[in-house]
């Protein structure tokens, strides 16, 4: 399993519209095809306004099919900062 980490930075007084918007994106099953089957968590800092956006992928390759995909999508959750990539060798999500 691999995951992408996505920091961004936004306006704490717009953290539950962000959320929203993010919510609505993950929950109506239409996904790009580079995030098709990917799983996603969204960490957020409400009193900073920093929120961590963590996909994780079967493959190596799916992950950066992705990045690729996420790239392209528009900004809703703030101002990006970093992106890194990880290879995860334990899961015990459920």
């Amino acid at each position: 399993m691999y995951a992408r980490l996505a920091t961004f930075q936004n306006d704490p007084a717009n953290i539950d519209n962000a959320i929203a918007t993010i919510r609505a994106d993950v929950e109506s099953g239409n996904v790009p095809p580079g995030l098709a089957g990917a799983d996603v968590l969204l960490l957020v800092d409400r009193e900073s306004g920093k929120l961590l956006g963590i996909t994780l992928f079967e493959s190596e390759e799916a992950m950066r099919k992705g990045d690729d995909a996420l790239n392209a999508m528009s900004g809703a959750a703030g101002r990006r900062g970093s992106v890194e990539f990880y290879e995860v060798p334990v899961q015990t999500l459920r």
